[in-house]
């Protein structure tokens, strides 16, 4: 049977139970660190590209793909088939790091995806199956290198949630609890435009956030030695989905580079088209020492890379190692979607479709005082809702409201839209559909969101009429 024809093919539910059941069965069972399932509290069953559908039979357009995960869709027939293949191939799933021929063809077309200057002194550390792992190799990495201890971290970062990469991540709620996190970790101010660290926004922001760095970096009384590395992202995403801009990172690479502080970019959540390039970094045009990926590169399977400049190879075989680094099936997966990538012109139309996005989200905002601020890059967007009653600050900022916020992602369920909040407050509604969304449907979806944002404002204001 080919791809097509299994994703085609209607599901039995015979003496199965009903969505509600298996949902209260694994809600009972799973831990209260569970996230994603408290607020989409149906049964996922099968999905296609865009689109995805419940056991009850429902139908969601999915503007979050796993985290921004899942580039090429749900079971696109592409990847699936490539998969189907290798499964039936008899080749090994699991390889350690040993050498295979999914490994091989694997890492042919990821440098061929890598820009030219850094793909030519490129080297390759498969990691454990998250991104959380591939961070803490790179910290590993340059800590050995370099022989230094510390690590430059920014306000608003997601990194992961194991020990090392939550150390570097600025959301205090997974940190409050958990003692003795990796020391030697310093938070830098991130250019955060509508809540500025400095109260003046803007290029003026971004220009005193260089020059707050640099002077910390070089004062030899900051209280800071020299760090082994610098993490940042292109575009905080968890953070709230704030683009650093391209002169701000030119910036920062400047900085670092003439200070001697290996420059690290997560490209977690951005690589692989996310933003309009096949790699966020590329928007400034600037060279890291490393690149940290996972997510879209496994093709919608469990992998994750650390990408380094070859004269920072200081480790001894074994300096890190994981059981499940050799997923052969997400590298089968992860080159067919590299692929579809390429063949469909996913990047360029992440652009495109992009502009669409933003400039509907932005017509939203002119309309509806709760949208505070829409930013975005490529198919990655975030609205800040904010109590448009509240006063503004100098820089005419409204408090967060992110219990509107969540009220809004609720009903967006409701209406067949899935999407996710995040930022502070959680008061950022964020968009990351899968780049082969067609415009129909990204039209589809503001007409959802629309629907949604006015149904939660209608509630909320009959039940302040109500009190």
């Amino acid at each position: 049977m080919t791809a097509t024809e299994l994703l085609d093919a209607p599901v039995s539910h015979s003496d199965a139970p009903d969505w509600q059941e298996m949902y209260d069965f694994v809600k009972a069972r799973e831990s209260g660190a569970r996230t994603y399932a408290n607020s989409i509290d149906t049964v996922i069953e099968r999905g296609r590209l865009a689109r995805v559908f419940d056991r009850a039979g429902r139908e969601y357009l999915d503007c979050l793909s796993c985290a921004g995960t899942l580039a090429t869709g749900h079971n696109h027939p592409q990847v699936q088939a490539r998969v189907l293949e290798f499964l039936q191939s008899g080749h090994v799933t699991q390889a350690l790091d040993i050498t295979t021929p999914a490994k091989y063809r694997f890492l042919r077309k990821l440098l061929e995806c890598l820009p030219p200057d850094f793909a030519r002194h490129v080297r390759v550390q498969s990691c454990g199956p998250s991104g959380a792992d591939a961070v803490e190799a790179a910290i590993k990495l340059f800590k050995t290198a370099t022989g230094r201890r510390g690590v430059l971290a920014f306000h608003g970062a997601y990194h992961g949630m194991t020990a090392g990469a939550l150390a570097l991540t600025g959301n205090l709620g997974a940190k409050r609890q958990v003692a003795s996190l990796m020391p030697d970790v310093h938070f830098l101010p991130y250019p955060y435009s509508y809540r500025c660290p400095f109260g003046v926004g803007g290029e003026r922001g971004e220009d005193i956030s260089l020059a707050y760095i640099e002077r910390t970096l070089s004062d030899p009384e900051s209280g800071i030695i020299p760090p082994a590395a610098m993490i940042v992202e292109a575009v905080q995403g968890e953070g709230g989905v704030i683009p650093a801009s391209a002169r701000w990172l030119r910036g920062i690479r400047d900085i670092t580079a003439r200070l001697g502080i290996p420059l690290i970019i997560d490209e977690i959540q951005t690589g692989f088209g996310r933003t309009g390039h096949m790699f966020a970094f590329e928007h400034a045009g600037i060279e890291p020492d490393a690149v940290v990926v996972s997510k879209a590169v496994g093709g919608g399977f469990p992998l994750a890379l650390l990408l380094y400049h070859e004269k920072y190879d200081a480790w001894q075989a074994g300096a890190h190692a994981g059981t499940f680094r050799g997923n052969q099936i997400a590298m089968a997966a992860g080159a067919a979607a590299m692929e579809v990538i390429q063949s469909e012109q996913l990047v360029a139309q992440a652009g495109a479709k992009g502009e669409r996005l933003g400039a509907a989200l932005r017509g939203l905002a002119e309309r509806l005082p709760i949208i505070g601020d829409v930013r975005g890059r490529g198919l990655m967007w975030g609205m800040e809702i904010v109590d448009p009653a509240a006063p503004a600050d100098a820089l005419g900022s409204r408090p967060a409201d992110g219990e509107l916020a969540r009220a809004i992602k609720k009903r967006c369920l409701a209406n067949g839209l899935i999407i996710e909040t995040g930022g502070r407050h959680s008061a950022v509604l964020r968009l990351l559909p899968p780049l082969v969304i067609s415009e129909d449907e990204l039209d589809e979806a503001i007409e959802k969101l629309k629907r949604s944002m006015r149904e939660a404002m209608e509630s909320r204001w009959t039940s302040a009429e109500k009190c």
